[in-house]
């Protein structure tokens, strides 16, 4: 199939229906596949086939969803996972050994940042947060010798700082490590991290993606583009022989695909975070819409941080898409078709007058949750982003008494009106 425009893509890309076969992507609920010989089997073992065989390791449904991905992010090839925590472990875990380093911008999903900072330490791999933006010169010193990743959001959850894609791309480059980017919150339609100098990026498809709050999952998008051979002495698992598959040498073998290619032979082969086929095709009738419902998010978030910004019983609004912010700018840059559908504020009062006004509100929902078709709320100090000290909360810039705000597709009248009503009630 040949190249489309993004929006074309999003409803072709992953599966062509053939003669007399189903128009919709059908759900392949499987667990593994027939042959008629035994070399066939061999072959998939040896890496030497990349038909299927058990559906830990992938499924027609799965792969269309994969495929579909990368397209979408223009990566060379993608690899779907349970959850969005699943793609950013096994993606370091692909990357890192016991005794390796990564470097991290503070300014992370709470989750992840208890990921990196507990759960790798445990495992002897350690990270240092930076300020994201902080000058390039004080991020710098945060590297070390066996520092072997960068990882940041595009758009910070929930602090929503724009990457300054530049100045990671460069440090990366200076450190020889690849540059990781979360991806979630901004969305394939709004940015395309690959394009602005990463490596890999990474989604949690529960939110934009699915868009519906039915599915969880996640997605490694390889960009095909990094060296590996180049540092060859910092990342032996993609250079050197693997001992598992009799000496096979993934970049050696599969070139721009190596890293995806290496995450299925180990990471799914051995920790099985694999993506259902329900989830799988659940995601992917998602994706059909996504630029639409993308357009729809952005714009009634703008709308709302407008409203919010101007009301008196409002202390203070982020929402990068407003020209006030600090990044604007790179909003402007990196998020040219909209800033997306999250903004966060505070109430005036501070936290008691905030958790008042979760309590008035009728239409938009409290949830642990982002990026669905309904306008939804939460306060991450005490949720997402609990497990942080209060010091580590502000420096990813969670205040006390920050409100987050997933704006959804509803009219946008009926969102300001629940969000006014809700307010006037605050003592």
């Amino acid at each position: 199939m040949k190249d489309y425009r993004f929006e074309t893509e999003c409803i072709h890309a992953g599966y062509k229906a053939e003669s007399g076969q189903p128009q919709v992507l059908p759900i392949v609920q499987n667990t593994t596949y027939r042959y008629y010989n035994g070399e066939d089997v061999a072959k998939l073992f040896d890496l030497e086939s990349a038909d299927f065989m058990y559906s830990r390791l992938g499924s027609p449904t799965v792969s269309a969803l994969e495929e579909k991905m990368a397209k979408l992010e223009g990566g060379t090839a993608g690899i779907a996972t349970s959850a969005g925590q699943a793609a950013n472990l096994i993606t370091m875990l692909n990357i890192c050994q016991c005794g390796d380093h990564i470097v991290s911008s503070s300014a992370i999903y709470g989750g992840t940042h208890n990921l990196f900072n507990v759960t790798l330490k445990k495992m002897g791999i350690e990270t240092t947060f930076v300020d994201q933006d902080a000058p390039i010169e004080e991020i710098r010193k945060a590297f070390k010798p066996n520092t072997k990743a960068l990882f940041a959001e595009s758009l910070g959850n929930p602090a929503l700082c724009v990457l300054d894609f530049e100045k990671f791309s460069t440090l990366a480059k200076e450190a020889g490590v690849p540059l990781v980017v979360d991806n979630t919150l901004a969305s394939p339609y709004l940015c395309r991290p690959l394009e602005h100098g990463a490596d890999i990026v990474t989604h949690s498809t529960t939110k934009w993606a699915d868009g519906h709050a039915t599915s969880v999952g996640g997605m490694v998008v390889e960009g095909g583009n990094f060296d590996w051979n180049k540092y060859a002495d910092k990342f032996p698992g993609m250079v050197e022989p693997d001992e598992s598959y009799h000496g096979l040498k993934f970049y050696e073998k599969f070139g721009n695909t190596a890293f995806c290619t290496k995450l299925r032979a180990q990471m799914l082969r051995d920790l099985g975070c694999t993506m259902s086929p329900m989830n799988a095709w659940l995601t992917f009738q998602g994706l059909d819409t996504l630029p639409l419902r993308m357009e729809r998010h952005s714009e009634n978030a703008y709308k709302l941080a407008k409203f919010l910004e101007n009301h008196p019983k409002v202390d203070w609004v982020i929402y990068p898409g407003l020209e006030g912010n600090k990044h604007y700018e790179l909003a402007k840059k990196y998020l040219p078709k909209g800033a997306s559908g999250v903004l966060s504020f505070g109430v005036k009062g501070g936290r008691k007058a905030g958790e008042e006004f979760l309590e008035n509100l009728e239409l938009a929902s409290i949830v642990v949750h982002v990026g669905d078709i309904r306008t939804s709320v939460l306060h991450p100090a005490s949720t997402t982003h609990r497990q942080l000290s209060e010091e580590d909360q502000i420096k990813g810039g969670i205040r006390p008494e920050l409100i987050r705000v997933s704006v959804g597709c509803e009219s946008y009248e009926d969102i300001e009106a629940d969000f006014a009503q809700a307010l006037e009630k605050v003592k």
